[in-house]
């Protein structure tokens, strides 16, 4: 079932970008199921959501802003804290870096740590990890809502509630009814949940859901144009987390070991999912965290690079 490389050690080949452009000043960078990057531009500066993993591979985004605005990038937005969204924020010279309260909690927590698991997990992300300049720590930390004035681009910054992780960071352009959702959504895409609150986070795609946007840039996918497209990205990702959870459950229940939830998930999810990008490498990390939350854990286990081969060998196994 699962692929014998580790995790995407084994995907090394390049990926098609599309800089696409969803309303005024509002554009969204994909890379054919690899992390995506936001971008807003307004009159006075430019905020970009999600940084890549590094400096290096920023410089991609770099180039297509400029083909758009010579304005600065003035502002970063973290929409969570996993390395392979904000490792590359040195490389803007942005003054200001946002984050939630919750976020940053966990930059301190287990920042390194993660930092060193998806840097084993998918190396082909990391290109010039020499470039990183350490952890990215915000400049502003907010609970709750804020919102900030771009120049003639308001932008809405809301952690509404923990998801694929507990600080989970959305921007919403309320004049347009564009969201960018970070990976509290994902399309055509698996969701990675090592770090979920998976209880929570299909009431938090429906707070998502409520505000019917028109366009939505997901965490991985492509960005979608049509109310119809947003609708289904968010409904599919709570399908995925409503399957996982409620067989993890299930298993718990019968008293099964994970080795055998994992398989009674696979067999389960394969039909539905299993064509979705990074599939295989999530299930492992996906079904530990549900098989651990089922039994009543909720923060999170750290993930270490010495845990995720204890678990992708279970999954071989």
């Amino acid at each position: 079932m699962s692929t014998r490389t580790f995790a995407s050690t084994g995907d090394l080949g390049e990926k098609t970008i599309t800089f696409a452009e969803l309303g005024r000043g509002a554009y969204a960078f994909t890379a054919e199921g690899d992390p995506n990057t936001g971008v807003i531009v307004g009159d006075h500066g430019v905020m970009v959501i999600d940084t890549q993993a590094t400096p290096l591979m920023a410089q991609k985004v770099i180039a297509e802003i400029r083909k758009v605005t010579d304005k600065p990038v003035t502002h970063i937005l973290m929409t969570h804290y996993h390395a392979v969204r904000v490792l590359g924020a040195a490389a803007y010279g942005a003054h200001t870096v946002i984050a939630s309260k919750r976020t940053h909690e966990m930059i301190v927590e287990r920042g390194q740590q993660d930092w060193e698991s998806e840097f084993g997990r998918f190396p082909r992300l990391f290109q010039g990890h020499e470039t990183i300049k350490g952890l990215t720590w915000p400049t502003v930390v907010f609970d709750g809502r804020i919102t900030v004035d771009l120049g003639n681009q308001r932008v809405e910054i809301w952690n509404p509630g923990r998801g694929h992780t507990q600080g989970d960071t959305i921007a919403w352009l309320p004049d347009q009814q564009i969201l960018y959702a970070g990976d509290l959504v994902e399309y055509g895409a698996t969701p990675y949940t090592g770090d979920a609150h998976l209880r929570d986070w299909p009431h938090t795609l429906q707070a998502l859901r409520d505000l019917r946007p028109a366009k939505l840039v997901p965490g991985r996918g492509d960005a979608l144009h049509t109310p119809e497209q947003c609708d289904e990205a968010m409904a599919g990702t709570q399908a995925f987390l409503t399957d996982l959870f409620e067989t993890a459950q299930q298993g718990v229940a019968e008293g099964k070991d994970l080795k055998q939830i994992y398989r009674m998930a696979r067999e389960k999810m394969d039909p539905k999912y299993g064509h979705w990008v990074i599939y295989d490498h999530c299930m492992p990390f996906d079904v530990a965290r549900a098989v651990d939350e089922a039994r009543g854990l909720d923060r999170p286990d750290i993930w270490t690079a010495e845990r995720d081969k204890d678990v992708w060998a279970m999954a071989e196994a």
